[in-house]
């Protein structure tokens, strides 16, 4: 991901949608740098869920968004918000949406594309659980092939978009074999890294997405494997315990995300 700086001296203005469990970490965590961030609005869909945020900062209607400056606006809550107001926010504000399963919709990624382009902002992809991004994208030719394969116990899986349960999986069981852009219309709040994986290498119709349900399982595990036509391969996989549908790394990697999406330093070191 690239980043920038909004400028020497100047604090980087972020706007959060979504007041949740990520959503409130990152406002923590935001605060807890005033020195070099600030928060340009919070918005929930009912103020009672941000209580605790004062007036001046929570946002209750999107359709004042522009007024707020902000710099970054990161999407935590679900990926109408991108189909309903992404266009709006690339008009003046970089965009991290972190509910990748949005951009399967090939026409509104392009129309998202298009207007970052034309107003010089940027459509933002969050790493989230993925190892190799990097990998992915410094090849000047693209891969023939990439598959991404998560393993999770059925109770860190949302079912909610298929006819069976986590109860229904006594055993470990393939629930999902194909296009990534299936995947995500199917179970759209477990493989928002798929997503990430297959906008950055062969596409949501052409990477491969697979879904295993373990009830053995006491971790989540991510695997990614990339072919290319000279014969090169690689392939990652990460451990982590799961928390919901997510690694517990989860707001780690979204704050480390939101960082780089604010031109601001991640660490002693900077990966380049």
């Amino acid at each position: 991901m690239a980043s920038r700086n909004p400028g020497q001296g100047r604090k980087t203005s972020i706007g959060v949608i979504g007041y949740g469990f990520i959503g409130q970490h990152l406002v923590r965590r935001i605060q807890a740098h005033a020195d070099q961030m600030e928060l340009a609005f919070v918005h929930a869909r009912r103020r009672e869920q941000a209580a605790d945020i004062s007036e001046d900062v929570f946002l209750s209607h999107l359709s004042q968004v522009e007024t707020r400056g902000a710099d970054v606006i990161v999407e935590a809550a679900h990926p109408l918000f991108t189909a309903d107001f992404g266009t709006r926010f690339l008009r003046h504000s970089d965009y991290l949406p972190l509910s990748t399963s949005a951009l399967t919709d090939e026409g509104l990624c392009d129309r998202l594309l298009e207007t970052a382009r034309r107003n010089g902002t940027r459509l933002l992809l969050a790493a989230g659980a993925l190892i190799g991004g990097e990998e992915l994208v410094k090849r000047s030719d693209r891969w023939d092939r990439v598959r991404i394969t998560f393993r999770k116990n059925p109770v860190n899986i949302d079912f909610s978009g298929v006819d069976f349960e986590a109860s229904d999986v006594t055993s470990a069981r393939t629930v999902f074999d194909g296009p990534v852009r299936e995947i995500a219309a199917r179970y759209p709040r477990n493989v928002n890294t798929m997503v990430t994986a297959a906008l950055l290498s062969t596409g949501v119709n052409a990477c491969e997405g697979v879904l295993v349900a373990d009830p053995s399982l006491d971790c989540a595990v991510a695997e990614v494997e990339a072919w290319s036509s000279d014969g090169g391969y690689f392939r990652t996989e990460k451990r982590q315990p799961a928390t919901g549908v997510s690694g517990t790394e989860m707001i780690d990697s979204a704050w480390h995300s939101l960082r780089q999406a604010g031109g601001l330093s991640t660490g002693a070191f900077e990966l380049v």
